[in-house]
Parts: structure tokens; C-alpha cells; sequence
């Protein structure tokens, strides 16, 4: 069996390890360690003896729990099979472009979904040294829309027909964009997609969404995910914000029925569990700054600080080998970063857990390195 591209693979994990899935301490997936909430749970149990029904196919009452949370009209909100799902429809609309402009290392589904139905790519490679201003990466697409204007001598404006597709906060690293270093490309762009599947780990002071943006401006999409902040992976949903015209065409694209009766109510539920999530908020920032401390502390291992629940790490040492050796010797399973082409077996990345968990893996980190 061979490990995927995504973290969280535990059945691969296992066979390496020689022990039982649930034996495994998973830092690969950035998930929260403290859900499902209570909340969720029962709102599934309330649900099971509707199984038997097929689903609301037009999601009418998640819609009205989404619009409620965000402060929009229902008809602006797209619900998913996952965001992955929502990124397959996307990919078919940027196809219809020029290109889409790509900062990397960049999650590897957007890979999959452009590549699948031939959208052409153009990268620009952000820089991961510790000590560079992250807002300022954005720079390198400022640089790429002067080059194409200076090139096209056209009256009309080339980068019109071009897509910018972003991570916020972005995925590998966990560094944020500030909302105003992206407002610029709006006018620039065709289409601008902004995924921000991990930016409800931020709390409302801190976070910088676009969401309130999108009814000013009819080429911005916005992609949420409701399984990383409310540990339900396995129940796949999501959701895109964008105009009315453009979700109505994705609807008619797809398969009926993609968001189950389960997933529908988990939603509703967790929108609704303002406890939870200031639980979250409160915790995040002194477990994951106990995280860098303690990966810091270990010669060779250079994490890069985060605004999220998870943790790029540079490493001396080769993370392909550091990976086997914490599964066979310790059952904690880590994400290696060599689907990220521009990281190789030089970095990895691990997801913020409890204290106990995170002091396991430091432990276990400085074991198998001395």
C-alpha cells in the first residue's frame, strides 16, 4: 500500500507501523483534536432514522444556517461534498481561462483539479525563509501583471482573461494574508479564488475573510470547509460564497444529492456552537506555540511560526526516513512534504494537538534524531 498525497492516511500508517489504525497518533492531518463537539454528535443520532429519505436536494435549511452565520442571503452559498468537491467545479471554470496564476508550494488538489480538465498553470514560488514578511509574497504576482501588460500591446486588458487561485491562510506553511494585500488583484482578474478551509481557527479579531467582499464583487469565490475546525473529515462538506449566476451553473453541473442528511445536520449544529468554537480559539495559540518551543529545541528541526493549527517544519534531516521512523518506533504519523515539489524530503508538516500528544511527538522526534 503507498501513502497519498494527503495527510491522514491512517490504513497505510498501520501497515507500516504493524499495529491497529486506531493506535496511531495522527499529526499528518490538520484536524482539531478537541471535536467533534457533543452538539454534532447528537444532531447526527437525531438524524439516523432519516436515512431511509434521500436528502433535501436544494439543502434549504443549511443554506439558511450558513447565510445566518456569514450574514448572507442563502442563494449566494453553495453547499459540498467537501471542498474538494467545490475545487472540481472550479477547475472547470479556470480551464475556461488563459491561465491561473499559482503561488507554491500550493495544496496538491489544486493540481488535481486544474490538471483535469487542462487548465494551463503559471507558478510563482513563495519564500519560506523564516525571516521574510509573508505579506509581502504576493508581490511576485504584481510583478508577473506588469510583465503581461508590457507584453500585450492589445487595447484591452489582458490579465481580464486570467484566474488567481490562493490559500488563506496558506497551506503548507500556515502563514495569512492580510485581506488588503489581496483587494488589489480583484480588478486584475478574471476570477479570483480564495479557499479558506482553516480560517475559522482565527477568531473574529484576528481573521482576515473575504466573505463580506463577495457581494461587491461578482469575480471573487470564496471556499469554507467545515471538517478541519470541527473534526468531521469523515462526513466530507463544505461550501463555496460567490454570486448567485455562477453557483447556479456549478449546481447544474454535478450530481444530484453530493451533501448527505447527516453532514447537513452536523453543519447546522456546529454553526450554532458558539461554545465550541471560543473553546477553540482559546486553546489554539498556547498549544501550538508549546509545539514551535519544543520543535525549535531540537537540533536540525526549524519550524516556521503559523497562524493556524498546523506547522511547516524545515528539517536536516530527510522527513521521508524521520516519518518511518516515528511510525515503526512510535505509531505517530507525521506529513511528509514530497507532494509538494518545491519542499522535497526536506520539510514536513504536523497538525497541532493536545499537550500530551504534541509533548509525544517532541520526545519522539528527538529519540529517533539522536
Amino acid at each position: 500500500m503507498r501513502q497519498k498525497a494527503h495527510g491522514g492516511n491512517l490504513a497505510w500508517a498501520a501497515a507500516l507501523a504493524g499495529c491497529p489504525a486506531d493506535a496511531i497518533v495522527d499529526f499528518s492531518a490538520s484536524i482539531s483534536p478537541l471535536g467533534p463537539p457533543d452538539s454534532v454528535i447528537a444532531a447526527i443520532a437525531s438524524q439516523l432514522g432519516n436515512i431511509q429519505h434521500y436528502p433535501d436536494p436544494d439543502y434549504a435549511e443549511l443554506k439558511i444556517a450558513l447565510g445566518r452565520f456569514h450574514q448572507l442571503s442563502p442563494e449566494w452559498i453553495l453547499p459540498g461534498n467537501g471542498s474538494a468537491e467545490l475545487l472540481t467545479l472550479l477547475g472547470r471554470e479556470l480551464a475556461q481561462l488563459t491561465a491561473t496564476f499559482l503561488l507554491t508550494p500550493a495544496f496538491g488538489d489544486y493540481y488535481r483539479t486544474l490538471a483535469a480538465y487542462n487548465a494551463k498553470v503559471l507558478e510563482f514560488p513563495v519564500n519560506l525563509r523564516a525571516d521574510q514578511e509573508f505579506s509581502n509574497q504576493l508581490s511576485v504576482i504584481s510583478d508577473q501583471l506588469f510583465t503581461v501588460r508590457s507584453n500585450d500591446d492589445s487595447p484591452h486588458n489582458p490579465i481580464s482573461e486570467y484566474g488567481l487561485l490562493l490559500n488563506n491562510p496558506h497551506n503548507p506553511t500556515g502563514k495569512l494574508f492580510l485581506r488588503n494585500d489581496i483587494l488589489p488583484y480583484l480588478k486584475d482578474f478574471a476570477l479570483v479564488v480564495v479557499d479558506e478551509a482553516f480560517m475559522d481557527f482565527l477568531p473574529p479579531e484576528q481573521e482576515q475573510s473575504l466573505i463580506r467582499l463577495v457581494q461587491r464583487h461578482k469575480n471573487l469565490v470564496i471556499l469554507r470547509s467545515l471538517t478541519k475546525f470541527y473534526s468531521l473529515p469523515g462526513l466530507r462538506l463544505g461550501y463555496a460564497i460567490a454570486h448567485p449566476e455562477l453557483l447556479a451553473k456549478w449546481q447544474s453541473w454535478r450530481d444530484p444529492w453530493p451533501v448527505n442528511t447527516l453532514a447537513q445536520a452536523a453543519a447546522i449544529a456546529a454553526l450554532e456552537d458558539t461554545e465550541f468554537q471560543k473553546l477553540t480559539w482559546k486553546w489554539l495559540p498556547e498549544a501550538r506555540n508549546q509545539l514551535f518551543q519544543g520543535l525549535s529545541s531540537i537540533d536540525g528541526l526549524q519550524p516556521l511560526h503559523g497562524a493556524v493549527n498546523y506547522l511547516l517544519v524545515k528539517s536536516q534531516y530527510s522527513t521521508s526516513e524521520l516519518q518511518t521512523k516515528l511510525l515503526q518506533q512510535h505509531q505517530i504519523l507525521i506529513r511528509d512534504c514530497q507532494s509538494f515539489k518545491e519542499l522535497g524530503d526536506s520539510y514536513f508538516r504536523v497538525a497541532v494537538r493536545t499537550e500530551f500528544d504534541n509533548q509525544r511527538l517532541i520526545a519522539a522526534l528527538a529519540s529517533v534524531i539522536s
